[in-house]
């Protein structure tokens, strides 16, 4: 309990925190507040049993009347009440979604906290989608509401308690044997009693609830990102004819869930053998209670239903954690998982950049670097390489070698390993053999990472023409979507090509991104690319030769030979990023 009250301090601190926090304070207790008024309206509606009961039992029809006036009066304010108290938490989950979700997405994507954390399944870190889409939402409804009520009953509880106490001024007398046994005021005494042993029973048969939602919760996630999956790789499932082996993929995940549906739906039968006789109880119990009083003539009918509507009110305001417990599960497992998962991006996005990165050098030098794998498996050793700026390098190594791990090193990214990377001022871009389009328009593509206002239309057109796809530009968003999923392997990676065009990077680095087109097409590109940004270092990871670009020295990662270099070319002046900066488009 106490570390689930942590959890819900910490991410209730966090929706208070963001901007306007002060806002969303004064909304949970202007919501608050109306609350207060409907226990008010609903002391007055316990009143007005006695008054309209009696007047019924004295056949007194013009008083009858006047009550039924008043109902309706109480009611309509009643509804006002409620509805605007709704209206207004509506506008706060509002708020605190917003709030909590960007909170969640700034550890998320913090220092790539992101990149860290991918694959951890093992410590219940899959789709982080679920814990930033549905989890926030989830732990803001039901926050909204629970805590309010809680708040509500409490000052209601307290009410209704002394308006019961003041109405049974009747004992309960019986005899035990011998003995002559005198409750006073019993009914104040029997609503506390029938609500604890109401909600230890509801808690005994219920606790397995909290885990079946938290995994019911997983396993929904499971299955829409094996959907998702399908729908992102239409085209090699296609050509593969792979629609059995998804289905039978899709089918086992579909069945995990339903399976453990059923499982929660097992449990809440058990448990509704008994909460839903107590919910059908609470509204007769009372009179069945005070009958005893109302026969022995010591109160009036009309003080029987006001009894009646006093000993309901205390009840279901006792009985709050029953009629609330599937919320209240759903609540603590949504902040298990939201809490846990935002530990987890702290912790990811924590750490300093690797020591082995040394930044703001005039050029690239790799001193001593031997890179392992998350698991400490040890890589091939790279030994030293130095790349001036505006050289061009291409690294040569077997498949498996880890050359794309030192690319991922070289950016920051791998921190298993030691040595030294001196990595250069100015702008670098890497450029990985799967480009990554973004959603949004063709702009949104080619500007990435940076904002498509960034560049005019004719910048676009001009990169599409030097990468051949000319044809392409359309600032019609739709248009473009449908064209995407028409693009070839070697498209793509012309596209992250004219990305180079317009961001005209200091250094580019290009880890097989030239590997889906023919030798003629990648000479053309490259020659072009080298034209338009001649002081540019290329630093190329391929298996084949890069064409194209002119000099370009060979770096043999296996041999520690490296051949002679050209004479460098000029360091770049006068760039145009003025500030050094990581852009990474995938």
């Amino acid at each position: 309990m106490i570390k689930l009250l942590r959890r819900l301090y910490r991410l209730t601190r966090l929706c208070i925190a963001g901007p306007g926090g002060w806002i969303g304070v004064v909304q949970f207790l202007a919501i608050l507040a109306l609350g207060l008024i409907g226990v008010r309206i609903g002391v007055r509606l316990i009143s007005w049993n006695a008054d309209f009961y009696n007047a019924l039992q004295k056949l007194d029809a013009p008083e009858a009347i006047r009550q039924i006036g008043i109902y309706f009066m109480l009611t309509a304010l009643s509804v006002a009440i409620f509805l605007t108290a709704n209206y207004l938490r509506k506008l706060l989950q509002i708020r605190w979604r917003r709030t909590l979700t960007e909170a969640a997405m700034n550890r998320w994507l913090a220092n790539k906290a992101y990149w860290h954390m991918r694959g951890r399944v093992d410590e219940g870190l899959d789709n982080p989608d679920q814990r930033i889409a549905e989890d926030c939402r989830i732990f803001v409804e039901k926050l909204t509401v629970e805590a309010n009520d809680l708040i509500t009953s409490c000052v209601a509880l307290v009410t209704y308690a002394m308006l019961l106490w003041s109405l049974s001024t009747f004992p309960l007398a019986f005899s035990l044997g011998s003995i002559d046994v005198e409750v006073p005021r019993y009914m104040v005494w029997a609503a506390p009693i029938y609500v604890f042993f109401a909600s230890v029973v509801t808690q005994w048969l219920g606790r397995p609830l909290t885990a079946l939602n938290y995994q019911q919760q997983h396993r929904e996630a499971d299955f829409r990102f094996a959907l998702s999956r399908l729908r992102e790789n239409v085209e090699p499932v296609a050509l593969a004819s792979g629609e059995a082996a998804e289905r039978r993929l899709i089918d086992g995940r579909l069945r995990a869930a339903l399976s453990n549906w059923r499982r929660v739906a097992d449990r809440e039968l058990i448990q509704g053998f008994f909460t839903r006789p107590y919910f059908q109880t609470v509204l007769t119990l009372p009179i069945f209670l005070a009958l005893p009083a109302y026969l022995a003539g010591r109160i009036t009918f009309g003080g029987l239903m006001q009894l009646r509507s006093a000993f309901q009110n205390v009840v279901t305001t006792l009985s709050w954690f029953i009629f609330s417990y599937r919320d209240l599960v759903t609540l603590a497992a949504a902040a298990g998982r939201l809490d846990h998962f935002l530990t987890a991006a702290e912790a990811a996005g924590a750490p300093e950049p690797p020591a082995m990165i040394a930044l703001g050098r005039q050029g690239l030098r790799i001193d001593g670097l031997a890179l392992a794998t998350p698991q400490g498996r040890p890589l091939e050793p790279v030994g030293g390489i130095t790349v001036a700026p505006g050289e061009c390098c291409w690294l040569v190594a077997p498949s498996g070698h880890g050359k794309s791990t030192l690319v991922k090193a070289i950016a920051g990214l791998w921190p298993h390993g030691e040595g030294r990377i001196e990595r250069p001022d100015g702008a670098i871009f890497f450029a990985p053999q799967q480009p990554y389009l973004p959603l949004g328009s063709l702009a949104t593509s080619l500007a990435y990472p940076a904002l498509p206002e960034r560049f005019t239309a004719e910048d676009y057109q001009a990169a599409l023409a030097a990468v051949g796809l000319g044809d392409l530009w359309s600032e019609d968003e739709q248009a473009w979507i449908t064209a995407r999923h028409g693009l070839s392997g070697g498209e793509k990676q012309r596209l992250a090509l004219a990305r180079l065009h317009l961001h005209r990077p200091d250094w580019i680095m290009l880890d097989e991104a030239t590997s889906a087109l023919d030798v003629a097409a990648e000479a053309t590109l490259l020659a072009g690319l080298r034209q338009a940004l001649p002081n540019a270092a290329f630093v190329v990871i391929a298996h084949r030769q890069p064409q194209g670009l002119a000099a370009c020295r060979t770096i043999r990662l296996t041999e520690r030979a490296f051949e002679p270099a050209p004479p460098a070319a000029p360091a770049a002046t006068g760039a145009l990023c003025p500030a050094p900066q990581l852009v990474q488009p995938a």
